[in-house]
């Protein structure tokens, strides 16, 4: 419902703006439809996002909630059995087991972490019955034993510990019908591990990760910012079901962070990126391709199951602004990075970028000045700016006076009269015919060249006086 308002009233104010309108940002408008067509596609979506809000409001204030135990997947698969080629007994078996499930919270100080269902370190697994099913126990305490025994492939020590501790461990038994299998699930809470301060994670560098659409690219960086080695890329695959989906992200990140710990690296700078608010079409326009690769990009997964992943190995996890990496990081890094056996892509590059912002120092690579007996003089910036610097990253402050800064102001007036003692006739400043290589500064008064400094005396071959003169 908090969607469907928010979507209405920006279809409404946008419709309110004269065609091809631009955005004031100033006065809080936003920019009107391109044409009319668009105006009134977007009308009639206007009227159907309404009327499906008007369906869920009436829902809302009678208290209907539509949901499915099992999911609606699965019961709609009831009409279409043949299709599927699935028997009404095979749906209705695995109906029940998606409705059927057997969870008890865990309980701190109780035998084995959990008074209702008790797991024990054989394996051994007993339920503690209701009491109108006491009759059907076979264990004292009105408990009744499974003859079957459990064993945990992941992290079974951990398991092991907890319950010799008796600590608090959940437990939820399921059914599987397609494998016609019984599977049990123990879930515990850890203790906050202890965060490492920023300074000290990134004293060995950072491994910077630029997410995509179907890889991760990464590249560590020493505490300087240079990039070090070669750069890696970890593949997934995000087609086919959930489950498939959750596995390739997870088996990415996995290989992330052995790749982080293999490189004696204690943090990963990744960028905090948010695409709730730009899968709608509405703010993405009309730009069909993009909506489709926003609403496939895994940020939040991403984000939180490396989090998640990263606090078992210690890791550090910097979330820098994603404003200009990619832009920046293939203009200043992509080129010097590139060798005869190494393609840098402009992903690597932005891996640069993002590493280079989580450790403070700036994107952008700027040339040193030219020696002082040119255009520039003392007073020039020549070193990055410190990572306190507010605006770093932004443009160079316009200083005044001309472009080229090779006249002070007001000393165009005696150019007609700048010409060398002892020397030719020849003027100093370059002529209109030889001065297409360099960038002209005003014209003289006189219209005979164009002003400037004196550029040293003549060096034309044919001048007798210059030759010899010097």
């Amino acid at each position: 419902m908090a969607w469907l308002r928010g979507q209405i009233a920006r279809i409404e104010a946008r419709l309110a703006r004269p065609l091809a309108a631009k955005a004031d940002r100033r006065a809080g408008l936003v920019r009107g439809y391109a044409t009319r067509t668009e105006w009134h596609a977007k009308s009639r979506r206007l009227r159907a996002l309404q009327d499906r809000l008007a369906v869920l409001e009436a829902d809302w204030a009678e208290g209907r909630a539509h949901v499915v135990r099992g999911g609606k997947r699965l019961a709609r698969l009831r009409h279409r059995l043949e299709e599927e080629g699935l028997t009404r007994w095979e749906w209705a078996e695995r109906w029940q087991a998606a409705r059927m499930f057997l969870s008890a919270d865990g309980e701190s100080g109780k035998r084995c972490g959990n008074e209702t269902i008790r797991i024990t370190g054989a394996g051994e697994v007993s339920v503690r019955l209701p009491a109108a099913l006491t009759h059907l126990a076979n264990a004292p305490h009105g408990r009744y034993v499974l003859g079957a025994a459990v064993a945990f492939a992941h992290r079974a020590q951990e398991w092991q510990d907890r319950i010799a501790a008796d600590r608090a461990v959940a437990y939820r038994i399921n059914h599987d019908p397609v494998r016609g299998r019984w599977y049990v699930t123990a879930s515990w809470q850890r203790a906050a591990a202890p965060t490492l301060p920023l300074r000290a994670a990134m004293a060995h560098g950072v491994v910077g990760v630029d997410m995509n659409e179907d890889h991760l690219a990464v590249w560590r960086l020493d505490a300087h910012g240079n990039p070090v080695g070669s750069p890696r890329r970890f593949h997934y695959d995000l087609s086919g079901g959930a489950q498939h989906r959750d596995a390739q992200i997870r088996h990415a990140l996995t290989r992330l962070l052995h790749h982080t710990r293999r490189c004696g690296v204690r943090a990963i700078a990744v960028e905090d990126l948010h695409f709730t608010e730009g899968m709608s079409r509405e703010n993405s326009h009309a730009n069909k391709r993009f909506r489709r690769m926003i609403s496939r990009f895994p940020t939040a997964r991403l984000r939180d199951r490396l989090v998640s992943m990263a606090a078992e190995q210690q890791v550090v996890i910097v979330a820098v602004d994603p404003a200009y990496t990619s832009r920046w990081g293939a203009q200043h890094w992509r080129r010097p990075l590139t060798t005869a056996n190494r393609e840098t892509t402009r992903h690597d590059a932005a891996a640069v970028a993002i590493g280079r912002r989580a450790l403070g120092h700036p994107i952008r690579r700027r040339a040193a000045p030219p020696p002082r007996d040119q255009g520039d003089r003392a007073g020039h910036r020549t070193v990055q700016a410190g990572s306190d610097t507010r605006g770093r990253e932004g443009a160079r402050p316009r200083l005044p006076g001309p472009r080229t800064r090779s006249v002070p102001p007001g000393g165009a007036a005696k150019a007609s009269d700048q010409r060398a003692q002892d020397r030719c006739g020849h003027a100093a400043e370059q002529g209109p015919e030889r001065s297409s290589a360099r960038s002209p500064g005003p014209r003289s008064p006189s219209g005979t060249g164009f002003a400037g400094r004196a550029l040293g005396p003549c060096r034309l071959s044919t001048c007798s006086g210059c030759v010899a003169q010097w």
